[in-house]
């Protein structure tokens, strides 16, 4: 996760900081239910939904430096993924 380290902004928005000092207290074992990937092989591209009324994707994991360069806000924990667009058809 260099790259991610890189493009990391040099100070962040107060309200940020506060959101994710929450969200680390809340931290709990995510379940996750398959909703659709257009991959026979069973692999990535793949959409998930959770218990906590949100979405997980599954793709390639985008870590060239200058691609993440044109990122907004990474902030630690996160990550980019790569997906084709074909895959939110499964989204409802």
């Amino acid at each position: 996760m260099q790259g991610l380290d890189r493009c990391r902004p040099v100070a962040e928005h107060p309200t940020m900081v506060k959101k994710r000092q929450e969200n680390s207290s809340e931290q709990k074992h995510m379940r996750l239910r398959f909703i659709g990937s257009p991959s026979n092989q069973g692999g990535c591209p793949t959409l998930y939904e959770t218990d906590r009324g949100t979405v997980v994707v599954q793709g390639k994991h985008v870590t060239d430096p200058v691609t993440l360069a044109d990122a907004r806000d990474i902030l630690d924990g996160e990550a980019f993924v790569e997906v084709p667009r074909e895959l939110f058809a499964f989204l409802r």
